[in-house]
C-alpha cells in the first residue's frame, strides 16, 4: 500500500477524516492503483516485485528446536485503568475471570487462552493533533486515546523438559529467565525485536483448572451479547524486520510462515491460530518503531454480520467492518468488526473458526 493510502486510513482510523472525506479520497486513489491492492499488504499493486517488497524469506537464525506450538497460554497487557479493561472483555466476549487482585486480572479466553490485565500504563506524549476535518470527525467523533500496550505472549510448548527447554535457549543465545510458580514453568526471553516472549509447559490438560468464577473490580459495563470466542483468528504483529522474526519463530516455537507478500508472512501456529507479522514503517527514513501488538482478532460464534453488529452499536460500540477487502461483508469469505476497548485497544471480532481458517 503506498504510503498515500497509509496516511489516508491512519487519519481515518484516529478520526481526522469522515467516512464521506475517505471515499472520496480513496476514489481518487483508484484512478491510479488496482483495487486489489487495498486487500494486501503495503506491497499490492505497482509496489510488488520491487526492491523494497523483496518476498525473499530471511535465512533461520539457529537450528530448529523440534519444538511445537499448541497452547496460547496467556497474553500481557497493561493499561491506564485495567478494572475497566478487564470488565469490558469479561462482558463483550463472554470471558470468564479467574482472578481479580485489585491491581490486575486474568481472564479465561474459552478453554484454550487467557488474558492479563494490569494497570499503570502511561502513555508517551502524543504527537501535535491534526487539525479537525470539515464536516466532523467521522464515525461519531474520534477514537479515544490508546492507553493499552501488549508487553507479552506465553506460548505452550510440547517435549517439555525445563532443563532441556533452558539449555536450548541458552545454546541459542536467548538469556531465559525462568519463572516458574508451582505446576507452571516457564522461561521470559525476548524475540529479535525486542518483544516479549514466555515460553512455558502450558497446555490444555494442565492449564485452566476448575471453574474461573471470580469477579471484576469494576462493574459489567453493559450486559453479555450471546456469543462464545472460539478461535485466535490472528494476531496483527508489527515489528522493523518481519522477515528476521518470522524466521525466528519458524525456528523457535516450530511455526509455518505463509507466502511473503513483501512486507508481510502470515504464519499458522499450529492449530492456535495465525498470527500476520508485518513491517511495522513504511516512510521512507523514518526511524523504526518499536514492536507492537496492532489488534488481536478472535473468532466467535455465532456471527451473522447484522446481528453482531447490532449488538456492538447498542452498546455504545463502533463497529468498522473489515472484509480485508473481499467485498460486501455478507457475501465476502471474510467477515469482522473492530471496536475499541475503554482504555483505546484496537479488538477485532471475526466469523473465522477452526473449522473455516482456511477459506
Amino acid at each position: 500500500m503506498s504510503n498515500h493510502l497509509t496516511k489516508l486510513f491512519n487519519d481515518f482510523d484516529r478520526g481526522a477524516l469522515s467516512r464521506r472525506q475517505l471515499l472520496q479520497a480513496l476514489g481518487i486513489a483508484a484512478l491510479v492503483q488496482p483495487a486489489s491492492a487495498f486487500a494486501q499488504g503495503q506491497c499490492g499493486g505497482a509496489r510488488k516485485g520491487t526492491p523494497e517488497c523483496d518476498p525473499t524469506p530471511a535465512k533461520a537464525p539457529f537450528a530448529s528446536t523440534g519444538w511445537k506450538t499448541v497452547l496460547l497460554d496467556h497474553f500481557s497487557c497493561q493499561v491506564a485503568d485495567y478494572s475497566k479493561e478487564a470488565a469490558f472483555y469479561a462482558a463483550l466476549m463472554n470471558w470468564p475471570v479467574r482472578s481479580d487482585d485489585g491491581k490486575q486480572a486474568m481472564l479465561d479466553i474459552g478453554d484454550w487462552g487467557g488474558l492479563q490485565i494490569s494497570g499503570g500504563y502511561q502513555a508517551p506524549p502524543a504527537p501535535p493533533a491534526a487539525a479537525p476535518p470539515v464536516g466532523g470527525a467521522g464515525r461519531g467523533g474520534p477514537r479515544p486515546p490508546r492507553n493499552a500496550v501488549f508487553t507479552s505472549v506465553c506460548w505452550g510448548i510440547d517435549k517439555w523438559d525445563a532443563k532441556k527447554v533452558e539449555a536450548e535457549l541458552k545454546a541459542r543465545g536467548l538469556s531465559p529467565v525462568a519463572d516458574h510458580h508451582g505446576d507452571f514453568q516457564s522461561f521470559h526471553v525476548t524475540d529479535p525485536a525486542g518483544f516479549g516472549l514466555q515460553i512455558s509447559n502450558g497446555s490444555r490438560a494442565n492449564r485452566r483448572q476448575g471453574p474461573a468464577i471470580a469477579k471484576t473490580a469494576a462493574p459489567a459495563p453493559f450486559a453479555s451479547p450471546a456469543w462464545k470466542t472460539v478461535w485466535l483468528d490472528h494476531i496483527s504483529y508489527e515489528v522493523p524486520n518481519y522477515k528476521e522474526v518470522v524466521a525466528f519463530y519458524a525456528a523457535l516455537l516450530g511455526w509455518t510462515p505463509g507466502e511473503d507478500e513483501g512486507s508481510q508472512s502470515q504464519c499458522r501456529i499450529g492449530e492456535v491460530g495465525e498470527i500476520i507479522i508485518r513491517r511495522g514503517n513504511v516512510q521512507p527514513g523514518a526511524p523504526p518503531r518499536p514492536a507492537s501488538i496492532g489488534h488481536i482478532s478472535f473468532g466467535i460464534t455465532p456471527f451473522d454480520p447484522d446481528a453482531v453488529k447490532a449488538e456492538l452499536q447498542k452498546r455504545g460500540l463502533n463497529a468498522r467492518e473489515d472484509t480485508g477487502g473481499r467485498g460486501d461483508i455478507h457475501t465476502a469469505p471474510y467477515k469482522s468488526y473492530h471496536t475499541t476497548t475503554p482504555n483505546g485497544a484496537d479488538l477485532q471480532i471475526s466469523a473465522t473458526t477452526r473449522a473455516t481458517r482456511d477459506a
